[in-house]
């Protein structure tokens, strides 16, 4: 049995997370970890989560929150995460994270880092997801040049990163199929009299309201003719589920970083 601590476990990630562990046959909930103000703490992050009583109350002491823990799973904070990395690997631990909006600099020492522990990092932990980035490889590399390629994404109100690191994923697998450098061809919004749309650009858009889970379109349009390929997201579930899958997968690989792609046994984009 794989034990797993949660981080941000009052959350509305962090609770169906939990109940992902408990509902998976090969894991069991160990901890649960959260902000120091967080008005949660010392609840019992089971009976949070809606799976009845654990025994396991939230604290905001990782190193109590992770220490019967095999592996860790994280959606937090890029700052957060970087010291739930750091201290995952000094102690050994596996690690899943889900965070998104990281800087350069930080997706570089995460890399940097994941050479000494066990490392699984993903913008979008859903198998959809990633399936899609497989069919938005393909139908690139089919369409080519000759296509103007535009992502469109939308997610609840409360999301603070823009645009999501699943939009920005796409956007890279799509850049790399037809030879695009992402940095100079992403456009991220479009006012006022702009002028005729360049070639090579990748217009990746936003869309912040209400309740969307997560809504992912990839747009290639040529003459006459229009390729779209969307994935819907109804319920956070499906991302706690992959989360779990990939601590499960994980436990028994060398030190390293790897994604949804290699979890899933797909061809790595």
């Amino acid at each position: 049995m794989i034990r797993i601590a949660v981080t941000g476990a009052a959350g509305r990630m962090g609770r169906a997370i939990i109940a992902a562990v408990e509902a998976n046959p090969a894991t069991s909930f160990s901890g649960a970890l959260e902000k120091e103000d967080s008005a949660y703490l010392g609840k019992d992050a089971g009976e949070m989560a809606g799976v009845g009583k654990s025994g396991i109350r939230i604290t905001d002491n990782p190193e109590k929150a992770f220490k019967k823990a095999d592996a860790i799973i994280d959606f937090s904070t890029p700052e957060s995460s970087m010291k739930v990395l750091d201290l995952a690997v000094r102690s050994g631990k596996a690690l899943v994270i889900g965070t998104t909006g990281f800087s350069f600099h930080q997706r570089d020492e995460i890399k940097e880092l994941s050479e000494g522990g066990r490392v699984v990092m993903a913008p979008n932990m859903s198998v959809g997801v990633n399936l899609l980035l497989r069919l938005v490889h393909e139908a690139a590399s089919v369409v080519g040049r000759e296509y103007d390629i535009e992502i469109i994404e939308a997610h609840h109100r409360h999301k603070k990163d823009a645009p999501s690191g699943t939009a920005l994923r796409i956007a890279e697998v799509a850049a790399s199929a037809v030879g695009r450098d992402l940095d100079s061809a992403a456009v991220y919004e479009r006012k006022g009299i702009i002028g005729e749309r360049r070639p090579e650009e990748i217009g990746i858009q936003t869309i912040r309201a209400g309740d969307i889970v997560g809504d992912h379109t990839i747009i290639f349009a040529g003459p006459g003719e229009r390729i779209e390929l969307t994935h819907k997201a109804s319920s956070r579930d499906t991302f706690a589920a992959g989360a779990v899958r990939a601590a499960v997968w994980v436990m028994d690989k060398p030190n390293g970083l790897y994604d949804m792609q290699d979890v899933l046994g797909l061809k790595r984009l």
